[in-house]
C-alpha cells in the first residue's frame, strides 16, 4: 500500500455560527451540518465554582440536575434517554457549567421533552442530596490519597493563593454542610437567561431550531450574575508536601501568564508543545526515553476567564525526584539560550495543525471550538488566525518568549511524595 502524500493545511475554513436570540434574550449559536443525523445541544452557564456561595454547591447543582424533576425521577430520566439512544454530559470548571445533550436527529423531539425537565424543572430532592454528598465526600477522600491530586490542589494554591477563587480547595467535611436549599438557591441565581449561551450543532432543521428556541426562551430571567472582585494572587514559588507511603513523586511546575486573548498566548502554546506537549517533546525524550524517570510528562497553556498560566505535570520515582527537577530545569534553560532547530519546529507546527484538524473533524468538535471562541469574545475566524500565528512563529521569537516568561525565579514548583 502506497502512503498518501503528507498535506499540511495552509488555511482552514470553519463555518461561522449562525446567531439567534430566544425570547428572553438568550443567545443561540447554530452550526448546521445537515449531513450528520445527530443533534448536539449545549447550555453553558456562568455557574462555575467561582460563583458559588457555599463549598461544592456549584458542582452539586450541575451534577444533580437529572436527579429528579417535577415530572420524572432520576431513573425515568435515564431510561427515557437510553430508550432513544440519547445521552447527556455535565462538565463544570472554575468559571462555567456545561450541560450537553446529544440525540439522533429523528428522536430529537422526544429527547427535548427530557431536556426541558432536566434544565427547567429540577427539584433537587433532599434524599438525593444526602446520597450525593456522602458519595462525593468518599470519592474526594479517596482521590486525596493520590499524590497527583495532592500536587494538583497545592499547585493551584501556590499559583493563586489559598483563598483565591482559582486556588481554593475545601475539606471533605464541607460536604456535610451542603443542603438542598443551597443548591436550589445556586440554581435560581445562576441558571438564568442572562448567564447562559446555547450552542447547537448537527442537523438543525427549522423544527429542531424552533424547539431549541422554545426551551431557551423558557429559561427564567434574572440578574446577570457577576462574581466578587478577585483578591490579588498570593504566589508561592516552592512547595513540598509530604505524603507517607507514596512510591512516586508528583511534580507540578509552571507560572502565571495570561488568558487566551493575550497576543502571546498562541506562540506560548507552540513553546509549551516543544517543551512537553506531544509524545516526542523535549521533556519526554529526556525524562522518559533517556533517563527512564517517568512514563509521561506533559505541559500546556491553561485558560480561565480571568487568568491563564503555563502548567507542567509528571510523576517520577521518589528516589529520582531531584534529578528529574534538574533535568526539567535544564530543558527550560536550553529553550532560553538556544534556538530551536528549524526541523523540530516544523514538526511541532505540523503536529499542532494536525491536532487542530482532528478536533474540527465533525460537528461536535466544531461546536466545542465555537463555544470556546464565544466565551473568549472571538468568532470562528479566530481559528484561521491561530493557524497563521502558529505557522509564523520563529525560533528567535520562541527563544525571546522563553527568556521573557520562563526565568527560573518566576516558576512555581510543587512536589508531593514520600521524602523521609
Amino acid at each position: 500500500m502506497i502512503q498518501p502524500p503528507l498535506t499540511v493545511p495552509a488555511s482552514v475554513y470553519v463555518q461561522q455560527a449562525e446567531q439567534h436570540k430566544a425570547l428572553n434574550g438568550t443567545p443561540i449559536y447554530v452550526i448546521n451540518c445537515p449531513e450528520y443525523e445527530v443533534v448536539r445541544l449545549s447550555f453553558v452557564f456562568h455557574a462555575g465554582s467561582v460563583t458559588q456561595c457555599h463549598p461544592f454547591v456549584a458542582s452539586a447543582t450541575a451534577n444533580m440536575l437529572a436527579e429528579g424533576t417535577q415530572h420524572f425521577t432520576a431513573q425515568q430520566i435515564a431510561e427515557q434517554l437510553d430508550y432513544f439512544g440519547s445521552y447527556f454530559d455535565i462538565n463544570i470548571d472554575r468559571d462555567y457549567a456545561y450541560i450537553t445533550f446529544c440525540a439522533l436527529s429523528k428522536f430529537f423531539q422526544q429527547t427535548a421533552d427530557v431536556i426541558e425537565e432536566v434544565l427547567l424543572r429540577p427539584t433537587f430532592p433532599a434524599a438525593e442530596v444526602e446520597i450525593y454528598r456522602a458519595k462525593r465526600r468518599q470519592q474526594l477522600s479517596i482521590e486525596r490519597r493520590k499524590v497527583e491530586t495532592i500536587a494538583r490542589e497545592h499547585f493551584a494554591k501556590a499559583m493563586f493563593g489559598e483563598s483565591h477563587p482559582y486556588g481554593i480547595s475545601y475539606p471533605e467535611e464541607a460536604y456535610d454542610t451542603l443542603t438542598a436549599e443551597q443548591i436550589r438557591h445556586h440554581y435560581e441565581s445562576r441558571y438564568t437567561a442572562e448567564n447562559c449561551i446555547v450552542v447547537c450543532s448537527g442537523k438543525i432543521t427549522p423544527e429542531v431550531l424552533e424547539r431549541i428556541n422554545a426551551i431557551a426562551s423558557a429559561i427564567k430571567s434574572g440578574e446577570k450574575g457577576g462574581v466578587e472582585a478577585f483578591p490579588e494572587c498570593q504566589t508561592t514559588s516552592q512547595k513540598v508536601i509530604q505524603h507517607d507511603g507514596a512510591v512516586q513523586s508528583s511534580i507540578r511546575m509552571g507560572r502565571m501568564l495570561f488568558p487566551r486573548t493575550h497576543e502571546d498566548f498562541v506562540p506560548m502554546q507552540v513553546l509549551s508543545t516543544v517543551l512537553g506537549g506531544y509524545f516526542g517533546s523535549r521533556l519526554m525524550q529526556n525524562l522518559r526515553e533517556r533517563n527512564g524517570f517517568t512514563y509521561g510528562v506533559f505541559s500546556a497553556m491553561v485558560n480561565f476567564q480571568q487568568a491563564g498560566y503555563l502548567a507542567l505535570a509528571t510523576q517520577v520515582g521518589t528516589e529520582v525526584t531531584e534529578q528529574a527537577l534538574d533535568e526539567i530545569a535544564r530543558e527550560i534553560e536550553i529553550l532560553r539560550t538556544e534556538l530551536i532547530p528549524d526541523e523540530e519546529l516544523a514538526l511541532v507546527k505540523n503536529i499542532m495543525a494536525g491536532e487542530m484538524m482532528r478536533i474540527l473533524d465533525g460537528p461536535f468538535g466544531i461546536a466545542d471550538v465555537t463555544t470556546e471562541n464565544i466565551l473568549c469574545g472571538f468568532d470562528n475566524s479566530q481559528i484561521q488566525l491561530n493557524l497563521q500565528r502558529i505557522q509564523s512563529t520563529t525560533p528567535e521569537e520562541l527563544r525571546s518568549l522563553a527568556q521573557k516568561y520562563l526565568a527560573p525565579e518566576d516558576l512555581v514548583t510543587v512536589v508531593a511524595g514520600d521524602f523521609q
